[in-house]
């Protein structure tokens, strides 16, 4: 902890003095050939990477039209410029969502505007050199690709696209980023982000199942590759690794149980997340979903549910049925993709769940929206569910729950400071910062509400707030999963036939 710069927490959220360059000393590691190869990158920077990395611009332009909207339309007026946790945190100045899109921006101008060929000096206009290349490296993995920024553009910029298109750009003159295309080969060598063998998770379902025989009574079952069951369950892999993630699992579990629903969870699909929206690439996000859509039709499901966890409820609600649908070999009752969080409030809804909110009175809970859920998303029939949904879960589990300040929830929530792929050891410094916004609100509630929990619905949220917290002198139990609350809540016995 000594080695790290940990924000003091003020009152309110400050927006602070502009500083210079204060984060250009930190870059990801490098990805390396046996990460970028299996993805169809080269191995290493290649030769001509300045022809290739502007021949790879001008291909993005004409494919993605909205690229070339959002680089054009900027009209520097401002109004992003202290929505950024980073910059709130770091001071950095290309930690400014306006100016971290101009290191873009300017390279733009310069290959692909009649101003930046002829006067390049005159409209800021830069080469794609050694020194451009070095701060894309550095500040475009400085993005958590959360789109906090998008919500008070006046032009609707989405600057995590931005970000999208520069990773991609980098991948493809072979500067990748090691933990993301790490993650990348794991999920399509093994089935999961965190490389567990089919051996180890079905130990660890079995370990988990005696569990909750042990603690409730009650023969709770976590099933793997079962054919013919009604639903596919696809949770983070975190969900089976660690805490407190895994309590949240058994709250899925738990819901199944009670419901007399039969779910299954594939070896081969278990993964949610998908590294590929991180690093910009349709191909790998499409190989990586596809492995979602194989698995429901061999297991001859006819639903498929996504456990907690942000980036990926974004890539199943918005791009499945793009990257690989039709999804019409499944029962049209319910929608493609449902979150777990839709499934239980559905159950709630028509009885087929009980809750003894006494369970959780240790608690006084707030909710933080995890941003690809709030802000690329929706939940339910109605406008706001990813929203309203999780929070009616936490109040019939839960007698205590306020809100934290409004300007920092719903859809203008901060983010936990780690997605995007900057979840990874040698970011800290930025993962801390970036946290800070987050922090300075749950400890004013902490302070004038007395919270002790903060439930959330997202993965990478939960690795990245039990690292981070207790740099903040908040201990890592006051993070858990809106499910972790239901586990606690239900009440199993006999079923209610209803389903």
């Amino acid at each position: 902890m000594a080695d790290y710069s940990v924000p003091e927490i003020q009152e309110d959220i400050q927006t602070p003095s502009l500083a210079v360059g204060t984060m250009e000393h930190l870059k990801p590691y490098p990805a390396i050939e046996k990460h970028m190869v299996p993805l169809g990158f080269p191995d290493k920077r290649v030769d001509n990477w300045q022809e290739k990395g502007i021949e790879k611009l001008g291909e993005m332009l004409k494919k993605y039209r909205s690229l070339q909207v959002y680089l054009d339309i900027c009209v520097k007026c401002g109004a992003c410029a202290d929505k950024c946790h980073y910059y709130l945190g770091t001071k950095d100045a290309n930690n400014m969502p306006v100016q971290r899109a101009e290191l873009m921006r300017s390279v733009y101008r310069r290959y692909f505007t009649p101003a930046g060929k002829l006067f390049p000096g005159v409209v800021r206009a830069v080469d794609f050199d050694e020194e451009a290349l070095s701060k894309w490296v550095t500040y475009f993995h400085q993005c958590s690709q959360c789109r906090r920024c998008s919500v008070f553009c006046p032009y609707g910029i989405d600057t995590a696209e931005i970000t999208m298109a520069a990773r991609e750009i980098m991948d493809a003159i072979g500067v990748g980023h090691k933990y993301s295309t790490e993650i990348i080969c794991k999920v399509h060598d093994v089935g999961n982000n965190l490389g567990i063998p089919k051996p180890a998770l079905k130990g660890t379902l079995e370990f988990l199942e005696g569990d909750i025989l042990e603690n409730t009574g009650h023969e709770v079952r976590l099933p793997l590759d079962e054919e013919g069951a009604d639903v596919l369950l696809v949770a983070p892999s975190a969900d089976f690794f660690s805490e407190p993630h895994i309590q949240s699992l058994m709250g899925y579990a738990k819901v199944f149980h009670q419901a007399g629903i039969r779910y299954t969870i594939s070896s081969i699909g278990a993964e949610a997340a998908n590294f590929g929206m991180f690093i910009g690439s349709f191909a790998q996000k499409q190989k990586i979903a596809k492995r979602i859509a194989d698995q429901a039709r061999a297991l001859k499901v006819k639903r498929i549910v996504v456990g907690e966890c942000g980036h990926a409820w974004r890539v199943a609600y918005s791009f499945w049925n793009t990257l690989n649908g039709p999804f019409d070999f499944l029962d049209p009752r319910y929608p493609v993709p449902q979150h777990i969080c839709e499934f239980t409030y559905d159950l709630l809804q028509r009885g087929a769940l009980t809750m003894d909110k006494e369970a959780n009175d240790q608690y006084v809970v707030t909710m933080h929206d995890s941003c690809n859920v709030a802000r690329a998303s929706r939940m339910g029939e109605k406008p706001g569910g990813q929203f309203e949904i999780p929070r009616a879960l936490i109040r019939a589990a839960c007698n205590h729950y306020v809100e934290m300040d409004p300007e920092t929830t719903h859809e203008k929530t901060f983010c936990c400071g780690g997605g995007g792929g900057v979840l990874t050891d040698e970011l800290m410094d930025l993962r801390i910062a970036g946290a800070m916004p987050r922090v300075t609100a749950l400890k004013q509630v902490m302070k004038k509400d007395k919270v002790n929990f903060m439930a959330l619905i997202c993965a990478i949220c939960k690795a990245q707030f039990t690292k981070i917290l207790p740099m903040y002198h908040i201990p890592m139990e006051t993070v858990g999963g809106v499910h972790q609350l239901v586990s606690n809540a239900i009440q199993l016995g006999a079923k209610k036939g209803i389903v």
